[in-house]
């Protein structure tokens, strides 16, 4: 699952710490290494004591030097203009305690960076982004996205220390996972409660393009609510496709669940109406109707969909996507939203799916939450989505 991509993120994560590490590599005198030597901090050999002081710390002990001067002659003077730098100051401003700090013949020295260690800039990440941006976008994330993560990313990573104890690797996936998890956490929607909570009979309508699985999906929904004690009828409304009504008759005979259906080119809201009908006379739970799968693109097909709206006056519409499609499902939900008016997203095939990209963008994109997902060919294979589970499949192994 999501294999490209997890394959995409790790190369990026080793840029990223590439880039980091020689920001890092800079640190010191002028910020550049002295030749020679693995530790240019402290010369362990010479008694503790440091091979060559930094500016900063020769400012220090001067103030130092001369404040020591001026108590041994008298009363405190203050100059003005001249700024207090003290060793007592500069461990406030440097942020340390306890253990973190080395007290090395005066001078201070940060165990996991400290006074020596650099701040990650914006400007560090540059080499990095751009092969982030690359990795999704190859793997059919939305545009829009992609920039949301980077900007996440940098909002992450810059004004973060980084010293020779940081754990890069570490630090640049946690600020991944973060900055992909924030672009999934679209408000979420409890699919089971919902039912629930709302006036009976509750009708949820499934819409999408051909081939996404939207009737198998009604049927594993089907399952879900039956197992949960919540009646059901199944409603063929794709009255288009002779092979949709006989498969949605075939899970319902599976199922024992009841199975309203005319004959195939029939009016697809005259089905819903008969459904609902049937549905307040036997006091059923839900309404599950199918719809006929269509293009996005074609106006007469879509336009028939807002009458079956009208007619069946729908709780819930759901957009039933194939996860492989990845930037064309986004699309597909986009206008249906547009026409229709999506609730909520269920995503099939996500099992087989390499590049992850739909489930990346779908939520985001169009402010919808992500429902469920298809996991696989059962009846059980639906579970409901949840951002930390995608973030997990990603990272994995």
């Amino acid at each position: 699952m999501f294999k490209s991509l997890k394959e995409k993120l790790s190369h990026f994560k080793k840029k990223a710490k590439e880039d980091i590490n020689k920001k890092e590599s800079e640190k010191g005198d002028g910020g550049k290494d002295r030749p020679g030597s693995t530790s240019p901090d402290v010369d362990h050999k010479g008694a503790g004591r440091p091979k060559k002081e930094s500016k900063f710390l020769k400012k220090v002990f001067a103030r130092k030097e001369r404040k020591k001067e001026r108590e041994d002659q008298g009363p405190k003077v203050n100059r003005e203009g001249e700024k207090g730098i003290t060793l007592e100051s500069a461990v406030t401003e440097s942020g340390l305690k306890g253990d973190g700090i080395l007290k090395v013949q005066g001078s201070l020295i940060d165990e996991k960076g400290g006074i020596f260690s650099k701040k990650i800039t914006e400007k560090d990440l540059d080499n990095s982004l751009f092969e982030l941006e690359l990795a999704l976008l190859e793997s059919d994330v939305a545009q829009p996205v992609v920039e949301r993560i980077k900007s996440f990313m940098i909002e992450e990573l810059t004004g973060i220390k980084v010293g020779r104890k940081t754990d890069i690797d570490d630090l640049i996936e946690q600020a991944l996972r973060r900055s992909i998890n924030r672009v999934l956490s679209v408000e979420r929607v409890d699919f089971d409660e919902f039912i629930k909570k709302q006036k009976k009979p509750v009708v949820v309508m499934f819409v999408g393009v051909n081939g996404t699985g939207k009737t198998t999906v009604i049927g594993r929904i089907g399952h879900r609510l039956k197992k949960a004690g919540i009646s059901c009828v199944l409603v063929a409304g794709d009255t288009f496709r002779a092979g949709a009504i006989e498969q949605l008759s075939k899970h319902g005979e599976n199922l024992g669940l009841k199975v309203i259906k005319h004959k195939a080119n029939s009016d697809p809201a005259a089905v819903a109406y008969d459904a609902l009908e049937h549905a307040r006379a036997r006091k059923k739970d839900v309404i599950l109707l199918d719809t006929a799968g269509r293009m996005q693109t074609n106006i007469n097909l879509m336009d028939e969909m807002k009458k079956i709206k009208r007619v069946a006056k729908p709780d819930m519409i759901v957009f039933v996507g194939d996860s492989l499609a990845g930037n064309d499902a986004v699309i597909q939900a986009q206008k249906f939203d547009e026409t229709v008016g999506i609730d909520g997203v269920i995503l099939t095939k996500i099992d087989t799916d390499a590049k992850g990209g739909a489930a990346l963008s779908i939520a985001y994109t169009i402010g919808k939450p992500i429902l469920f997902v298809g996991t696989g060919q059962g009846y059980e294979d639906l579970i409901p989505f949840d951002s930390n589970w995608m973030t997990e499949r990603l990272f994995e192994g």
